[in-house]
């Protein structure tokens, strides 16, 4: 008898046969399961094209010194342009063909662009904490909300006219100065970022600002006159001049400058001076006498190279960014070097063309960079709250060295970190 695969039973007259034929069982099987195999294949496909979100970056971990030294400045986050979401277009009724044909388009069409920072220089704080930054080549100074992260703008030929905008500075009131070389005048603003008055006498190219707020004296660095020119901050007044005039750039003399192009004032009034063609900082007293300065050229640690900005935090210590080394170095009152932070580069704590630098109330550092076009922010720990975290770390010390040896169970106290910053990282919004 030979075996052969027996055929399909006969259908019978008004329906399908009950017998289990493995024919149809196996077609059955291969018309179900092809629908659900395809739409797997596209599901996998369709989930391996979708976007990733980006990884969330821990800064928090970028100190200076580094451990187990205790941090003195934090790395926080960065600024560079406006949201996407606030240059996103709205979805709109597609065109039809005679609209577009036309060159029509609907009356809810969006066509903003992405503003985003090109040469940023001069900086400012806000009494609501945001940072604001003239940028000479976008024409416009940026506000950077810390917080959200939105961006608001002062535009040129929208609130005001601008050529080449370089400093800023800012009083109790959010009243804003603004440099503009290009039109050799300062431009001043209300709160409500409307121009309200201008500044003319006596300047030719003025530069970098800084404004004593209990004395109500504006400073004013013009680089092509090597002085420093000191206004009334109400009257908008010329009060004096500090440095020689007509020197050329040429004048080595303590007191007088050479292209001087940042400012800063201290607690006690007292003015602080990149001299960047001398390499060197000079200092005055609220009435313009020269006192003393500091720094010579080189690229060791304590000399400058074109010096750019200058600031004061907290505790008196004089902050300086150096232009060609990029690097910020942090003296002592007395002038001896503290700590040193940067190099050339795009990493967080580098810079590319460093120029500004702003300490703001609440010990937050920001610095401006025109290369990369970006503002980088910093977190200041002050004296106090180093003094305060080395307690906490001598007695976690002395309690391990007071437990029993080989007791692998006692605890460890945490050492409390100084308060969050304001701001958040960039990826994370």
């Amino acid at each position: 008898m030979t075996n052969s695969i027996p055929f399909p039973p006969a259908r019978k007259p008004g329906g399908f046969s009950r017998s289990k034929s493995p024919w149809l069982l196996l077609l059955l099987s291969l018309m179900l399961a092809s629908p659900v195999s395809l739409f797997a294949d596209k599901k996998k496909k369709k989930d391996a094209e979708a976007p990733k979100a980006p990884p969330v970056i821990d800064y928090s971990n970028i100190v200076w010194p580094n451990p187990p030294a205790i941090a003195r400045i934090r790395y926080t986050t960065w600024y560079a342009a406006e949201q996407i979401s606030q240059v996103e277009k709205p979805k709109t009724k597609k065109d039809s063909w005679m609209d577009r044909l036309a060159g029509t388009q609907p009356a809810t069409e969006n066509n903003k662009f992405l503003f985003q920072l090109g040469e940023p220089y001069g900086l400012a704080v806000d009494s609501k904490g945001s940072v604001y930054v003239a940028d000479q080549k976008v024409g416009a100074v940026f506000i950077f909300n810390t917080e959200t992260r939105a961006v608001e703008l002062i535009k040129n030929k929208v609130h005001g006219h601008f050529v080449r905008i370089i400093g800023l500075a800012m009083d109790d009131n959010d009243r804003l100065f603004v440099s503009d070389p290009g039109l050799r005048h300062i431009m001043v603003f209300n709160a409500k970022h409307e121009a309200e008055d201008v500044i003319t006498e006596g300047l030719v190219n003025p530069g970098g600002m800084a404004l004593d707020r209990e004395n109500r004296l504006l400073y004013v660095c013009d680089i092509e006159q090597d002085q420093v020119l000191v206004y009334d901050a109400d009257s908008l007044k010329l009060k004096r001049r500090i440095g020689s005039a007509g020197t050329k750039h040429a004048s080595t003399k303590p007191g007088d400058f050479a292209r001087p192009a940042g400012v800063a004032v201290d607690k006690e009034g007292n003015v602080y001076v990149a001299d960047t063609l001398n390499d060197r900082i000079e200092i005055f007293d609220g009435d313009g006498n020269f006192v003393n300065m500091f720094g010579k050229a080189g690229d060791g640690p304590g000399y400058f190279s074109r010096p750019k900005g200058v600031a004061i935090d907290s505790d008196g210590h004089i902050w300086v960014t150096d232009g060609m080394q990029d690097r910020v170095q942090v003296f002592m009152p007395d002038f001896q070097l503290c700590i040193s932070f940067g190099g050339h580069g795009l990493l967080p704590g580098m810079f590319q063309g460093i120029t500004g630098i702003y300490i703001d109330k609440q010990n937050r550092v920001f610095t401006s960079e025109i290369f990369p076009g970006r503002v980088q922010q910093f977190r200041y720990v002050t004296d106090a709250e180093a003094e305060k975290l080395q307690k906490e770390k001598d007695a976690s010390r002395e309690k391990r060295a007071a437990s029993p040896a080989g007791n692998s169970n006692q605890e460890i106290v945490p050492i409390t970190p100084p308060p969050a910053p304001q701001g958040s990282s960039p990826q994370s919004k």
